[in-house]
């Protein structure tokens, strides 16, 4: 995961600039929680940052245990301020060093995360270790042939750059397959994340995600100038929601790690 994660006003920015409406998020959930392969699973999330989906999966579907694990130390000070919750942990960690015992974990989630490992089988093969037989993973994010994201409308030169930071779907797949997993289920879902344009471009005012740190101050606010003017002229009665995509992946874990290293 980059230490752009290490950013302070990054991770101030990150729970306003990234949440949702409660059914979305909801629904994000439910349809996570419904790959566990046991009712009130123990949960790890890699890469928790200010712990959204920890709190929600402790709350809604009534996971046993949550760990949020992240690298930066300002994304943990917001979880523990914005998502405190009865049952989830969050620990400084990596994805290839997360500070847990092994078979500890039925779900690995592991949400818009991906393309921010150095070393992706070095992830899959930390979760064989600490996810129990049968365990799986989740992993949330979008493949670089799918890019479809409205951010990019306004801010063109963010599809060029995460074209290069965005792995394809086929390295994903390999590099968990080389390491225990077999590929359970693949779906594309999609929930709203704002009320309008104008909610919208407030969030995008702020530079909630991490992928702004590549843009010039100029390149920026071009975008942001054209996001305005779009939301100006959205009807104030009549706002149309603004909806992400995800790409979403489940592994599921048959080969556990023998220990042999």
């Amino acid at each position: 995961m980059g230490r752009v994660y290490d950013d302070v006003r990054l991770a101030g920015a990150y729970q306003a600039g990234n949440e949702m409406p409660e059914a979305s998020l909801r629904a994000w959930v439910e349809l996570i929680g419904s790959f566990s392969p046991r009712s009130a699973p123990a949960v790890v999330e890699i890469g928790a940052g200010t712990g959204m989906f920890c709190a929600a999966l402790a709350r809604w579907r009534r996971a046993s245990l949550v760990v949020g694990v992240d690298p930066s130390v300002a994304m943990l000070a917001q979880a523990g301020r914005f998502n405190e919750q009865t049952g989830v942990h969050y620990v400084g960690g990596s994805a290839d060093a997360v500070p847990t015992g092994g078979q500890l974990f039925d779900l690995a989630l592991l949400s818009r995360v991906i393309h921010h490992l150095p070393d992706r089988r070095a992830c899959a093969r930390e979760l064989a270790r600490i996810l129990r037989p049968g365990g799986v993973v989740v992993i949330r994010t979008t493949f670089r042939e799918r890019l479809d994201a409205l951010v990019y409308d306004y801010w063109p030169a963010l599809r060029d750059v995460d074209s290069e930071r965005f792995p394809a779907r086929q390295e994903v797949l390999s590099d968990f397959t080389a390491c225990g997993f077999s590929v359970r289920e693949e779906a594309s879902f999609a929930q709203p994340v704002t009320s309008g344009l104008r909610e919208y471009h407030a969030r995008m005012a702020t530079m909630p995600q991490s992928k702004f740190t590549h843009l010039t101050a100029a390149e920026f606010q071009s975008g942001l100038r054209r996001l305005e003017a779009d939301a100006a002229a959205e009807p104030v009665t009549r706002p149309r929601p603004v909806v992400e995509r995800y790409d979403v992946v489940v592994l599921a874990l048959v080969q556990p790690l023998d220990g042999s290293g």
